[in-house]
């Protein structure tokens, strides 16, 4: 399980990292918006821990952001700010829960394994966006109700980007994803995949993806 921290205190920020690696997780550590921006688009994380008072901006606007763009991972707001209106504010621009500094170790723990529970159970096997159906289950895809026939190669790049739509994905995350080692590949083999993917879904005419010039694409 992979755990993003947005702190920016350096001592907690360690300290966070020592205590959830000691637990098994993979656990990287941004230090202000940018870096938790800059990690989400590299790395896909099973949760998110997020201190709000952070040097560039507030942690709110950051998940009021993440959740605008179709980010959806479970955010756990660990913040000092502890008055009810606070928790308050604080899920209904979109996190999951809300634990007030100062924490145990053992209680933020307990509720990071609670919402990657909750995340598991509730994970989709049909995702559907801008008509196209992805079933997960029983690999099949779905363009307007008819079915598009995708090589294996094909499906697995659809599905990073059904698993991750509206974010915009770096060709070396993409790369990562779909062959074991992304420095083997060839610079235009992502191109041409994408090209025959394209062909099969935007023949009507509409666009289903964006290229984002330097940086990869993105699944509108």
């Amino acid at each position: 399980m992979k755990i993003l921290i947005v702190e920016d205190e350096r001592r907690l920020g360690r300290f966070l990292v020592q205590g959830l690696t000691e637990q098994t997780y993979t656990v990287a550590l941004a230090a202000n918006c940018r870096e938790a921006n800059d990690a989400i688009v590299e790395t896909k994380y099973d949760a998110i821990v997020l201190d709000l008072g952070l040097p560039d901006g507030d942690g709110l606007d950051l998940i009021r952001e993440w959740r605008e763009s179709g980010l959806n991972e479970p955010v756990l707001i660990l913040s000092a700010r502890d008055t009810l209106e606070d928790r308050i504010k604080g899920l209904d621009v979109g996190s999951d829960d809300y634990l007030p500094k100062p924490f145990s170790l053992e209680e933020l723990l307990a509720r990071l394994r609670a919402l990657l529970r909750r995340q598991s159970v509730s994970k989709q096997t049909v995702i559907e966006r801008n008509g196209i159906r992805f079933d997960l289950v029983s690999h099949t895809v779905h363009l307007d109700g008819a079915t598009v026939d995708l090589t294996n190669r094909e499906y697995a790049l659809l599905d990073v980007f059904m698993q991750n739509a509206g974010r915009v994905l770096t060709r070396t995350f993409i790369s990562e994803k779909i062959w074991a080692s992304h420095y083997d590949v060839d610079t235009n083999l992502l191109d041409v995949y994408m090209s025959r993917l394209r062909n099969k879904l935007e023949a009507s005419g509409r666009q289903v993806f964006k290229t984002v010039r330097g940086i990869g694409y993105q699944l509108l």
